[in-house]
């Protein structure tokens, strides 16, 4: 078989076996394409590791022909990654071809984390004005991104019904089409209680539009925020407040982990609210929370307080 139809296979594989998203899959084609056009039409048993040498140094020294951009260290793993799973495929099918084990991912640095601290938090979920119907929507897009971690997209997909207010609870379906629990903070509950109770329509998304055409076909669901929408708002009141950081929905995620972590909470139990399936997704966490026990280490730990030293003689 040809490599061509093997990933074609493989992309079917892991829509109805892996449960992939659609983004997901569409990423993989990019990447996969690109091995394709570079490796031209060869069988699965000649990709050796002299071919991905070249493949590698052709990722390296590749520039956009629009911008002149090269790829990023981190993207061009991007393409690796997604060539070692279409590999990992092939042995499962046992046809024969390179070894997993032996593609190594370029070193990367460690994109820094951004979190808000405190009063940079408090400053953005205190941002919009409430008493407009529009502020009243985005304060409550703010509250329930900290409050649940969840992704931008769980968010904007997020229906009416689903909310159980007086568990403060929900379920979502996140990566993987995977099913988990989300929990609602009290002040969150509160803005969703005011939020739903000055809807006036009965359209079924939980965050909807107020610009444009009002669309009540489909119980709303034209009138449903875009997840771009979302991203759009939180940028407003990141800018309208001046924030240090260029914060987005995800850094929200990101604050909502570090939060828990920070005041104790297993990261089990993190992993499981995130919806993260390996625990290794959820340890990035623990540098930021690193960071600030050493600072409670040398606040609080007796040996670290001033004393006399004799001097020697």
């Amino acid at each position: 078989m040809t490599l061509d139809s093997l990933v074609k296979d493989f992309l079917e594989y892991l829509e109805l076996e892996k449960n992939s998203s659609q983004k997901t899959i569409r990423n993989y084609h990019h990447y996969l394409e690109r091995f394709l056009e570079f490796a031209g039409p060869i069988e699965p048993k000649q990709i050796d590791l002299n071919l991905i040498r070249k493949y590698r140094l052709h990722l390296s020294r590749y520039t956009d022909p629009q911008t002149g951009d090269g790829l990023k260290r981190v993207t061009q793993n991007y393409f690796l990654i997604a060539l070692r799973a279409f590999l990992r495929y092939l042995a499962r099918m046992d046809i024969e071809t390179l070894s997993v084990e032996k593609i190594e991912l370029g070193e990367q640095e460690a994109s820094p984390l951004k979190v808000l601290d405190q009063e940079s938090l408090d400053k953005l979920l205190s941002s919009p004005l409430v008493t407009t119907r529009d502020g009243l929507r985005d304060k409550v897009i703010l509250e329930m991104l900290f409050s649940t971690g969840l992704r931008v997209s769980e968010l904007a997909f997020l229906n009416r019904d689903q909310i159980n207010l007086k568990r403060k609870d929900f379920t979502v379906i996140g990566k993987g089409r995977k099913e988990r629990l989300v929990f609602l903070t009290d002040s969150a509950a509160r803005w969703l209680e005011k939020y739903l109770n000055r809807r006036l329509d009965d359209f079924k998304p939980l965050f909807i539009r107020y610009q444009g055409k009002v669309d009540p076909s489909d119980d709303g669901e034209n009138m449903r925020l875009s997840t771009r929408s979302i991203e759009r708002i939180v940028e407003k009141y990141v800018k309208e407040t001046g924030l240090s950081i260029k914060a987005t929905p995800h850094t929200l995620r990101h604050s909502f982990a570090t939060d828990l972590l920070s005041n104790g909470a297993d990261i089990r139990s993190v992993q499981e609210m995130l919806g993260h399936e390996n625990i290794s997704t959820t340890q990035i966490y623990t540098h930021v929370t690193n960071r600030q026990l050493k600072e409670v280490h040398k606040a609080f730990h007796s040996k670290n307080k001033l004393e006399k030293v004799p001097e020697a003689g």
